[in-house]
């Protein structure tokens, strides 16, 4: 089931710490009250559709940073493969492994069915949650189709009204 929007994001520090691409732990909490986050899961490393999306976010970067958010994209794949993907492409943002898929199942965008004749329920579908500096999830899209992008342009007027003061 996915996190609501208007309900507190789980607080990955409490519950699991994800390795990043450089093999350095990092927290949802290590970003609250200091940074907006956008997460980003996505299937696989190396598959033509990641590749896209997150090329597209790393080339406006500085639009998520000029909006005080931090960019983790989190993919079920090792730590190891995710900084080769990372080193391939350039990316400016960290790449964290949810090995196990744990904090996939617990944003609700675990797979929980296989496809053709490969057994695929430890991978994380394409999703995308907009988290606020207070935690609370603001934005929150899930697609059941692996070719399909998040909504950016949702994205970022998402980040776009948090950022303006009430």
């Amino acid at each position: 089931m996915a996190i609501p929007v208007g309900q507190p994001a789980p607080e990955l520090e409490f519950v699991f710490t994800l390795y990043s691409d450089e093999l350095k732990p990092v927290r949802l909490a290590d970003f609250r009250g200091k940074k907006n986050v956008l997460l980003l899961f996505f299937p696989a490393a190396f598959t033509g559709v990641c590749s896209t999306e997150l090329d597209q976010v790393n080339n406006e970067l500085d639009i998520y940073e000029n909006l005080d958010t931090q960019v983790l994209a989190i993919s079920t794949d090792a730590p190891f493969t995710l900084a080769e993907f990372k080193k391939a492409h350039g990316f400016r943002f960290p790449l964290l492994s949810d090995h196990d898929a744990e904090v996939s199942k617990l944003y609700g965008t675990k797979y929980n069915r296989d496809f053709t004749h490969m057994k695929l329920d430890r991978i994380s579908k394409r999703a995308a949650f907009v988290i606020d500096k207070e935690g609370i999830v603001r934005y929150a899209e899930i697609l059941d189709d692996p070719t399909q992008l998040p909504n950016f342009d949702a994205i970022k007027q998402t980040l776009t009204e948090i950022a303006q003061p009430a």
